[in-house]
């Protein structure tokens, strides 16, 4: 995607977004991938693939996220409102 395509993605399709990302990242079905999926207690995530789950997502959305940030998130659906009040200029 480039930065004209990613500002066109749309709330609404934000855990679409993710889901797409965080299942190619762990090699996963994007079906194996719910709001409510705890991925360090679900798929057993690290900092470095949370950290390269965060790196597409900075750059397909192109808002800054901190990992440190993501790495509070405990849910998917956790880093989807984090990521919608980015996109939204809320911190």
């Amino acid at each position: 995607m480039n930065s004209i395509e990613s500002t066109a993605v749309a709330t609404d399709d934000l855990f679409g977004v993710v889901r797409e990302t965080v299942a190619d990242i762990l090699g996963t079905s994007p079906d194996a991938i719910l709001e409510s999926t705890d991925l360090r207690a679900e798929h057993g995530i690290d900092s470095l693939e949370l950290m390269a789950i965060g790196a597409r997502l900075e750059q397909v959305l192109n808002v800054p996220i901190a990992a440190d940030e993501l790495m509070r998130a405990e849910t998917v659906g956790d880093a989807v409102a984090l990521l919608a009040e980015r996109r939204a200029g809320r911190s």
